[in-house]
């Protein structure tokens, strides 16, 4: 019998005290169905405590990851208000165990999104779209891990920070972007990375969470997934994503 609420807790834990653990399930009993219940509890867990909840992250959403994992969907974590790090501001390594960071989309909902919906409901779904970075972080040591296990680890997902909102009009299929560190660029990609369109993230994020009970909500962001490869990030560096007519955000990691 899966252990939920005692894997949970192991989880919660870790990403609380920013400190490593073996892997969960190494000899792969874990269903995705009971992944996703041990990510929920864990993040119950934290909204007991007074998080609260803002968001959906996607994970997976280029098209080689998820043949390289054997994967016929994307992934999805939770975002909760303590993950979000103002844009231009500092992080402190010490919350983090391994972290890396990736350029994203992200968008911004003004009305909730339920259910299946076709491209057209899901951007007329969308206040705002702005240029952001993710935070990935395993709580699992040497970042080794199971679809599974990465997926009761809350996808990763460990902080956002999210840069200047622009209106959804402009459009955002292909827009260039670069993501640097001290102002050297580390990778260069497009928004198309994103499942070929990052609207199709959205329509996937309201699939999914409307599936486990949890539709997506006015005022939640919505981050579409990787453009690029993720970037390993070390304290004292400057992480910065400069997008195509969106502008950049950034945010220094700090000791």
């Amino acid at each position: 019998m899966i252990r939920v609420e005692e894997l949970a807790e192991q989880l919660d834990a870790a990403a609380r005290g920013a400190r490593e653990i073996a892997q969960i399930d190494p000899e792969g009993h874990l269903s995705l169905e009971d992944a996703y219940a041990i990510q929920r509890a864990s993040i119950q867990r934290r909204m007991s405590r007074g998080a609260r909840r803002v968001g959906v992250k996607m994970g997976f959403t280029s098209r080689a990851k998820m043949v390289q994992m054997g994967l016929s969907d994307v992934i999805w974590g939770r975002l909760t208000a303590d993950m979000l790090i103002e844009e231009g501001m500092a992080a402190s390594f010490a919350r983090f165990v391994h972290p890396r960071a990736e350029p994203e989309i992200a968008f911004l909902l003004k009305k909730p999104l339920p259910g299946n919906v076709t491209a057209v409901e899901a951007f007329a779904s969308v206040e705002a779209v702005a240029p952001a970075l993710e935070v990935i972080d395993s709580r699992y040591r040497d970042f080794k891990f199971t679809l599974p296990e990465v997926i009761a680890d809350n996808a990763s997902s460990s902080g956002i920070v999210v840069g200047p909102w622009s209106d959804p009009r402009e459009d955002f299929s292909n827009l260039g972007l670069t993501m640097s560190i001290d102002g050297r660029a580390v990778h260069v990609g497009s928004t198309a990375a994103i499942l070929g369109h990052p609207l199709r993230s959205l329509v996937a994020a309201a699939r999914l969470s409307n599936a486990a009970g949890e539709p997506l909500q006015a005022g939640w962001v919505v981050m579409a997934g990787g453009a690029t490869p993720a970037e390993w990030i070390k304290p004292g560096q400057y992480v910065s994503i400069e997008m195509e007519r969106l502008g950049g955000a950034g945010f220094h990691m700090v000791n």
